[in-house]
């Protein structure tokens, strides 16, 4: 992995690590009922929200990249979050391919463009696989894997709920 991953720029969208300042935009996105239809543990709290922004940071200073947050080029505004992150997957190790945004950024092709951005980051002779974990249920999440490349190869289940894991093929 490039260790200088910071700041990544795709043709509309600036993807950055995320900082503690990022904590409203985090909630907003994680809070929402909307961005949570398909997630079993639901919207988090303020607190949860905290938390998960103070791993995505914990995560970036132990292996120099991470989930980014994903801002529009063009103006600056937070649209959302996403990118590569090490897991676990039942003793595999992996990297995370993850992608939420806020409803306003919703169908403009964004989290394909994060997805791909994230895949070819990730890519590296004998290194993890890239995986995305997705609720069976969430068929719009699983077409953004889909059109970046990523087939399902089987059914876990994962948080609660039955979830193809999504991998690159090959």
């Amino acid at each position: 992995m490039n260790a200088d991953t910071a700041e990544l720029r795709t043709e509309r969208l600036v993807l950055r690590r995320p900082v503690a300042e990022d904590l409203d935009a985090v909630h907003e996105v994680h809070g929402d009922p909307a961005t949570n239809r398909y997630n079993p543990s639901g919207p988090t709290s303020l607190e949860q929200s905290r938390q998960l922004l103070t791993d995505w940071i914990a995560h970036w200073e132990r292996h120099g990249f991470g989930y980014w947050t994903v801002l529009r080029a063009e103006d600056g505004a937070v649209l959302g979050f996403g990118g590569l992150r090490h897991k676990d997957l039942d003793g595999e190790a992996v990297l995370n391919l993850y992608y939420r945004f806020s409803p306003r950024a919703w169908g403009q092709g964004y989290a394909l463009e994060v997805a791909k951005a994230a895949i070819e980051f990730g890519r590296r002779p004998g290194g993890p696989p890239v995986v995305a974990l997705i609720n069976q249920t969430n068929e719009p999440s699983r077409r953004v894997a889909e059109r970046a490349g990523l087939v399902a190869t089987d059914i876990i289940e994962y948080e609660g709920a039955h979830s193809p894991v999504y991998r690159l093929p090959g």
